[in-house]
């Protein structure tokens, strides 16, 4: 699984060839019959036969094959073969059978599963058969079903890692626009983005609220979710920075998430870091949670700032219950995320798509987002729940 760019095609052309290629020219391989699959056709001879970074571009003179356009197949020198297959034809690999395959971007594959289990049937050839996927992920039952099993062996690759080869321009558009977003974890770091289903958030809307910058806000937060303890096994302690626009009635104000400044740490590298984020932004106050730590949480900030300003807030609810308000707010499009790498809130927003109203259904705490979930709380929840409309009376 990689990002856009990280050198996929390459890494297919070259297990193909290491999978029909002999000590010689003329020597058999591992493999002789091998499935090439791709989305299309079309997309299958332009990338992965001839495209830049394809078979014959990768192919030395003396090994490289022939390709019979007529037929889809790539012929090699010692006789092993390479077919084309689309996989909005499954039914195409009833009956053909191999010992090697290739599938290419998998994750955007129309009809995914059925082309996937028909590859299977087919390879059935020789002693080890084997399968390459190269793919930028995305959250689709088929790859995630493949990453399940317990045969496959998965390797990650950036789009950085291949930034000799691409150009300076591509790169630096992308990352000010990508980084640190949770798109951006998908396209460029090849990380799998898994919604939950019923989750109270979702990668299309998260993305729809990125604006590049925030406008003068009228109050800013740190909100901290302290871990209590600092060992090597302890979860983080979630530090995020918010605004808010207070512009008419509080049920009118609009938020902005600033910064995700989470660390792992004890607790004074945790109220350094969240000193430090006051400081960058400029922000009126820290708040943080203190049902696990108590006086202690607060004890620890004024060791290393005796003066900055702090509320202690307490949990009543769960964790789905307490996020709930804060959801409405982003269905409301109230709430906006900075965009690029100022932000850098992608890991953030991997834990908003977990959450649901029973709970986090994912690996340990999800202490980033509860630190976000306390921000909006103190900037916009609570001014809107003690605000009294203006009384006009009849005459």
């Amino acid at each position: 699984m990689g990002g856009r760019g990280a050198g996929k095609t390459r890494a297919g052309s070259e297990w193909v060839r290491m999978q029909v290629e002999g000590s010689t020219p003329l020597a058999d391989g591992d493999a002789r019959r091998v499935a090439l699959v791709a989305e299309t056709h079309d997309q299958g001879r332009e990338v992965m036969v001839m495209g830049d970074s394809g078979i014959l571009a990768c192919s030395p003179p003396d090994r490289r094959p022939v390709w019979e356009a007529g037929r889809r197949r790539l012929v090699w020198p010692n006789g092993a073969i390479a077919t084309v297959y689309s996989a909005h034809e499954p039914e195409a690999l009833r009956g053909p059978q191999f010992d090697a395959a290739w599938a290419d971007e998998l994750a955007k594959w129309k009809k995914g599963e059925e082309t996937w289990d028909m590859l299977q049937f087919a390879l059935r050839l020789g002693q080890h058969p084997q399968q390459v996927v190269t793919t930028t992920p995305r959250n689709v039952g088929v790859l995630k079903s493949i990453l399940r099993n317990a045969s496959t062996v998965v390797t990650h690759a950036p789009t950085d890692a291949n930034r000799a080869f691409l150009a300076e321009s591509f790169l630096a558009e992308v990352e000010a626009r990508y980084a640190g977003t949770r798109l951006g974890r998908q396209e460029l770091d090849g990380i799998l983005l898994d919604d939950v289903e019923g989750a109270l958030w979702s990668t299309a809307a998260l993305e729809a609220c990125r604006v590049d910058g925030a406008p003068r806000l009228d109050r800013i937060v740190v909100a901290v979710d302290p871990a209590v303890t600092g060992n090597a096994g302890s979860d983080e302690c979630g530090i995020v920075v918010a605004g808010v626009v207070c512009q008419g009635p509080p049920q009118d104000w609009c938020g902005y998430v600033l910064e995700d400044a989470s660390v792992r740490g004890g607790p004074t590298e945790w109220a350094r870091a969240a000193i430090a984020a006051r400081e960058r932004h400029g922000a009126e106050r820290l708040v943080a949670e203190v049902n696990q730590g108590g006086d202690l949480v607060e004890s620890v900030i004024r060791q290393v700032d005796p003066l900055v300003p702090f509320r202690a807030l307490r949990a009543g609810r769960g964790k789905g219950l307490r996020a709930e308000p804060v959801a409405a707010l982003y269905e409301q499009g109230r709430v906006s995320h900075l965009r690029g790498r100022e932000g850098r809130l992608g890991v953030l927003e991997d834990q908003m798509c977990r959450m649901t109203v029973r709970g986090f259904e994912g690996r340990g705490s999800p202490d980033r987002l509860d630190a976000l979930v306390w921000a909006l709380h103190e900037l916009m929840i609570e001014p809107a729940t003690h605000y009294r409309r203006p009384q006009v009376r009849g005459l």
